[in-house]
């Protein structure tokens, strides 16, 4: 089933829901999400630094969560980054396919 992981950074808005609602429910709530998609959610984490909250969720319909990752963006209480995640064994795969002739630009 394919990884996601989803970042971001809430905004004043998003950090006062927080402060409301606690951080157990914004943990909830995206177990939910990734319920309602056919998923589950991996894991959940605060974060000191350049990210407010990551989590780890296993989705099976790319559509579905990128949907989710552009309205959840257009709402305004955080800014999220969709990232897919790339197992070791399909780096592997990756790295093993032949990609013919092809010319980058400036070449």
């Amino acid at each position: 089933m394919p990884k996601f992981m989803y970042s971001g950074n809430y905004t004043a808005k998003g950090a006062a829901g927080i402060l409301k609602e606690g951080a157990t429910a914004r943990r909830d709530e995206a177990a939910r999400i990734a319920e309602s998609f056919g998923g589950t959610l991996e894991s959940y984490y605060w974060c000191y630094g350049e990210k407010d909250f990551m989590c780890i969720m296993d989705v099976p319909d790319k559509v579905k969560i990128t949907a989710f990752a552009l309205a959840v963006g257009a709402s305004g209480v955080f800014n999220g980054q969709l990232t897919p995640l790339i197992t070791v064994e399909e780096m592997d795969e990756i790295t093993s396919v032949e990609l013919g002739n092809f010319t980058l630009p400036g070449q």
